[in-house]
């Protein structure tokens, strides 16, 4: 097996398509499989904004979806599942019924409503529902990276607000498990700091020591943590060409999450939404059926997942927020 990890690029089978909004920093991205893919996900975060999730549990009828999408924009994102689709739809793709093919399109939104500003009414800049349509018949399987798409409006390490906050982004990475390819996407909206492998911040909290910042000890020992809810949220899609049931999906989806404990300090705040979801195609064709199992690729999914979140914000250019 090859353990090497490469950001910025995606396993076989995938492709990755952006909308970023053309003025505001807000936009959506879409991750299209060749072909309908077995789907769940792990909502780990106190703060999710999100749809059809619910599907992708093992014990729920479908098992196979056909996009998901990472949006920003908060609740207002969610309505760009709609246009991807209606984008489906037209090419006669989705689930089987008797009423015809209908699309399955899981979405998750993080929030990036403070840096995306109101219009004249005042409604947060959000993308609009065309923009997910517009992602999705722009996705490829060499995508940009970075402040694009979902990642545009993505901010890292708020502990002292989001005027001391980074940039955050959108990235990649890709490991070869023998005969099968794992990769992640991540957009990453943390409101803790990104570190690398040694513990020290890539991107993060720009205030200086005399600023104070929130759920430390001391701030929580004083009573009140400082910080707004429903703010901040890391999605992921771990993407993997190896054949797959709902349940062994699953189980990837949680050890997913060891990879934002790896790259996110601190993750998994009930101020955070973070969401793992987990696309498997089948394409690739083991030796044998017991050569890469799930429990394979769960081994080494936190660290593809990390190594997507650090790539993410390696590709903002400024950190400064």
């Amino acid at each position: 097996m090859r353990d090497e990890v490469r950001g910025g690029t995606l396993p076989r089978g995938f492709r990755v398509g952006h909308w970023t909004h053309p003025e505001q920093r807000t936009g959506v991205s879409v991750i299209v499989p060749d072909v309908r893919a077995t789907a769940s996900v792990d909502v780990r975060g106190g703060a999710p904004a999100s749809r059809e999730t619910d599907l992708l549990t093992p014990w729920r009828l479908v098992d196979r979806i056909d996009a998901l999408v990472l949006s920003g924009g908060s609740a207002f994102g969610l309505g760009t599942a709609h246009g991807v689709v209606e984008a489906l739809a037209a090419r006669g793709l989705g689930h089987p019924t008797s009423g015809g093919n209908v699309p399955i399109v899981p979405a998750v939104a993080l929030f990036d409503l403070p840096v995306a500003g109101t219009d004249k009414d005042g409604v947060p800049h959000h993308p609009p529902v065309e923009a997910g349509a517009l992602a999705y018949a722009a996705a490829t399987a060499t995508p940009e990276w970075g402040s694009v798409g979902a990642g545009r409006g993505a901010t890292v390490g708020k502990q002292a607000g989001h005027t001391h906050a980074s940039r955050g982004g959108i990235g990649s990475a890709c490991l070869e498990l023998g005969p099968v390819r794992l990769g992640a996407v991540a957009a990453v909206n943390a409101l803790g700091d990104v570190v690398d492998t040694a513990g020290s911040v890539v991107a993060g909290c720009g205030a200086g020591p005399e600023v104070p910042r929130a759920l430390t000890a001391d701030s929580l020992e004083e009573g009140g943590t400082g910080l707004e809810p429903l703010e901040n949220t890391t999605l992921v899609a771990l993407l993997t060409d190896a054949p797959l049931d709902k349940a062994g999906a699953f189980r990837i989806a949680i050890a997913g999450h060891d990879g934002l404990g790896r790259a996110i300090r601190p993750a998994h705040t009930r101020f955070d939404g973070d969401s793992v979801f987990v696309l498997g195609t089948g394409q690739a064709e083991p030796v044998s059926p017991v050569d890469v199992t799930a429990d394979v690729i769960a081994a080494h999914a936190a660290r593809v997942v990390a190594a997507a979140v650090r790539h993410a914000v390696s590709h903002v250019g400024s950190l400064r927020a």
